[in-house]
């Protein structure tokens, strides 16, 4: 005899499991599912607490049961591939290039492109103050003349004032402001490294990375990365000791497209090892502040007593895309990385700049970040969950500890370049795994954007993408 909570509680898990309730959403009251039910008040409770145990959904004091969202135990992690330590030549930039031009049409699902999606981000407070600085800046200086090359010292402050114990610095002139992180990250390769040398990157890795060392006509050499995990330490000592790299490019905290979080022991070993080698490290941390855990996680840049690694970050991902404003704390480097930037753009944007101080002096970034996080939990756990009930049995994805990819395994008879030209077809874009790698790897994996705002027509792009894969496989 099956009791009427367990009853009860199976059904809502199979309402869970099927989309009904999406993460983040709050269960119907205990005397609403009393009135719709017929059941008595405590076997409603009963049920309640019977899904809090099976992890389904969390209590909230004084508010009432909400779906959790669960990020893994889903489906398989995926599998790491195959490699050799040999230094390659990339070529992705033709084929990225191609794919690129998917991501900028508003008629496209944009599963493809790693970008918050516009409800989540605080346009209005930035607008706001966007019209009041540049009100005085236009009345005042008439928007004449060059900024500092290093950056905004109104900026560098907050990013100082901010930064806490995510990389040692004492005063706001260790910190370069860029167009953004990458334009960060290729002047710190650039100020590193030079044609012909070997650089270092876990696998699969950002395709942007590839792009840049490609057009740097730098090589390559992958290490293999698990999901959970991230690099494989023994690994990165081995292509050290047998090839000649010349510096690493790294980001320990939720990756694009793992999303995984390298464990503190393992980021000090990493970087002891590479001081004691004389190896420079480029840091990406432009999803530091997109974690889903309870703190921040620690930067390879706190264990570093050389100056050797190269802390790069942005607002990018965090706040609005297109301000375009990163920076890098670059440690040893930075007398050149401050005359790369000034040979190549003189100083960044002024405006953009001081509405940004602005907006970080006001105290609404902390605000607005604790909502993102939030968000970005619930769109994560959802997607996840679209995914295992969409796509095949065989799918492996991976359970990202923050940021906003999800990536995902799929049957090695699926070809994910073909499958994102299909979708396209569809309105959907995606992008092939195929990018993620200089060694021609992970065609049959693809990587999702759970930035995008979760809504019906996304469940239904899912759904659609999953029907896509599994005609390959009939």
């Amino acid at each position: 005899m099956e009791f009427q909570y367990i009853k009860l509680a199976n059904d809502l898990e199979a309402k869970v499991s099927g989309g009904e309730y999406r993460a983040g959403e709050k269960l119907p009251s205990l005397r609403s599912m009393r009135e719709q039910r017929g059941l008595s008040m405590s076997t409603v409770y009963q049920a309640y607490v019977e899904l809090e145990n099976r992890g389904l959904v969390e209590a909230r004091e004084k508010s009432g049961f909400y779906v959790r969202p669960l990020l893994g135990n889903l489906l398989h992690k995926p599998t790491t591939g195959d490699y050799s330590l040999k230094p390659v030549k990339v070529a992705v930039n033709a084929l990225a290039g191609v794919l690129q031009d998917h991501f900028d049409k508003p008629e496209m699902l944009l599963l493809g492109a790693a970008i918050p999606d516009a409800k989540m981000l605080p346009v209005k407070q930035l607008s706001r103050i966007a019209r009041e600085v540049s009100a005085v800046y236009l009345h005042r200086e008439g928007g004449t003349g060059y900024g500092a090359p290093s950056g905004l010292p109104a900026l560098q402050r907050q990013i100082v004032r901010r930064a806490g114990d995510s990389y040692d610095v004492y005063s706001g002139e260790e910190v370069i402001i860029t167009s953004g992180c990458m334009h960060a990250i290729n002047l710190c390769l650039r100020a590193v490294a030079n044609p012909g040398d070997i650089i270092l990157v876990e696998s699969p890795t950002f395709v942007c990375y590839l792009q840049l060392i490609e057009d740097l006509n730098m090589r390559v050499v992958e290490i293999p990365a698990d999901p959970d995990q991230g690099l494989d330490f023994d690994m990165l000592t081995r292509a050290v000791e047998e090839q000649n790299v010349r510096a690493a490019l790294l980001n320990s905290n939720f990756p694009n497209p793992l999303g995984h979080d390298v464990a503190t022991e393992k980021k000090r070993a990493v970087v002891r090892y590479m001081n004691d080698k004389g190896v420079p490290i480029i840091e990406d941390d432009i999803y530091g502040e997109l974690y889903f855990g309870d703190t921040r996680p620690t930067t390879l840049k706190q264990y570093d007593e050389q100056g050797l690694v190269l802390f790069c970050s942005s607002f990018s991902k965090s706040l609005l895309p297109d301000l375009r404003i990163g920076w890098t704390v670059p440690g040893r480097f930075k007398e050149k990385v401050k005359r790369l930037k000034f040979n190549s753009v003189i100083s960044s944007p002024k405006l953009n700049q001081m509405i940004l101080a602005e907006f970080l002096e006001s105290g609404a970034y902390e605000r607005h970040l604790r909502r993102m996080r939030n968000t970005l939990k619930n769109q994560v756990g959802n997607m996840c969950r679209a995914v295992a009930r969409h796509f095949p049995e065989d799918t492996r994805m991976s359970s990202p500890k923050g940021g906003l990819a999800l990536w995902v395994q799929l049957n090695h008879k699926v070809d994910s370049l073909q499958l994102a030209v299909r979708a396209a077809e569809q309105g959907i874009s995606i992008l092939p795994g195929a990018v993620c790698s200089g060694s021609g790897q992970y065609n049959h994996c693809i990587r999702l954007n759970c930035g995008v705002h979760w809504d019906q027509p996304v469940e239904e792009g899912i759904a659609t993408l999953g029907g896509l894969i599994k005609e390959v496989l009939e």
